[in-house]
C-alpha cells in the first residue's frame, strides 16, 4: 500500500464542507493517514491554495508544534470560481527541523526539502 492522506468528511477532488472554511466554524477537517514510509520520524502538514488571485496562498503549516499557529480554512474571494486546497503531508527522516519559532509555510517546506522521504496529498475544493 502507498502512503495516503484522506479525510472522512470529503474525498479527493471533492468540496470541503463549509464547517471547515472561513464561512463556517473554521476548524481543521479531520485527517487520517496510513502506510507512512519506513524511517519516518516526524511529519509536516501544509495546506496551500494555488488558485489564489495573487499566486499560491499558504493557509497552514503544522509541524510537531503546539504554538499559537492555528488553522485558517478556505476563504476564496466571492465570485472567483473554484479553488483547490492541497493538504500535503510530508514524512520526514528527522525528529526535528531546525527552523525559527516564527516561520512562514513556504520557508518551513524549504527547510524540510532534504528530509522528505514520502509525501501524501489530498485536494479539496471550495468556492463562494
Amino acid at each position: 500500500m502507498a502512503f495516503t492522506l484522506r479525510s472522512p468528511v470529503f474525498g479527493h477532488g471533492q468540496p470541503i464542507p463549509a464547517k471547515y472554511t472561513a464561512d463556517g466554524e473554521d476548524v481543521s477537517p479531520p485527517l487520517e493517514w496510513s502506510q507512512p514510509p519506513q524511517g519516518a520520524k516526524s511529519f509536516l502538514l501544509t495546506v496551500e491554495d494555488p488558485d489564489a488571485p495573487a499566486g499560491t496562498f499558504h493557509h497552514w503549516g503544522l509541524y510537531n508544534d503546539f504554538g499559537q499557529a492555528h488553522y485558517r480554512g478556505p476563504a476564496p474571494p466571492k465570485g472567483d470560481g473554484m479553488h483547490h486546497y492541497h493538504f500535503k503531508l510530508a514524512a520526514l527522516d528527522v525528529e526535528a527541523l531546525h527552523a525559527p519559532a516564527k516561520v512562514d509555510v513556504a520557508d518551513l517546506r524549504s527547510s524540510a526539502k532534504g528530509h522528505v522521504i514520502g509525501e501524501a496529498e489530498l485536494v479539496g475544493t471550495y468556492e463562494r
